[in-house]
């Protein structure tokens, strides 16, 4: 027989919230206390440039050729181009100095290669190495 009550084993239990009320004092009493130092800065002196304003680019030389063969350049027609005529002709819109302008060849669908191939020819003569095609955008019908 047992007589004595049972006695209980309650776990030993932290009680939390006197330890975050000490927490934030010493958190709210580093906060006051604490000074911030701006971490020095870099003194530079930064240099001085003379800019220039960018050189021009020379205007680009129009060639457009039709379908029938005729060349364009810059508006004047050959109807029948041999490639002697066009260098002539590319190398009197040419600066003699400074950059050379850009050739921009407007091609029809239907221009024969060959007379496309006697603009290059004669830009190529001609001492006017950058060539460019212009085309049309969007798919065709």
């Amino acid at each position: 027989m047992q007589f004595r009550p049972r006695q209980r084993r309650d776990e030993p239990e932290i009680n939390l919230i006197p330890l975050i009320d000490v927490l934030l004092v010493i958190l709210i009493f580093l906060m006051i206390t604490t000074t911030y130092a701006r971490h020095t800065e870099l003194r530079i002196a930064l240099p001085f440039a003379n800019a220039q304003e960018p050189q021009r680019q020379p205007e680009p030389i129009v060639v457009s050729v039709s379908a029938k063969g005729t060349v364009a350049i810059q508006r004047d027609t050959f109807e029948a181009p041999d490639v002697a005529a066009l260098t002539a002709r590319l190398r009197a819109l040419s600066p003699a100095q400074g950059e050379a302008p850009a050739v921009v060849i407007h091609a029809d669908a239907q221009a024969s290669h060959q007379s496309v191939v006697n603009v290059m020819e004669a830009a190529r003569l001609a001492g006017l190495s950058r060539l460019t095609f212009a085309t049309r955008g969007g798919s065709p019908r």
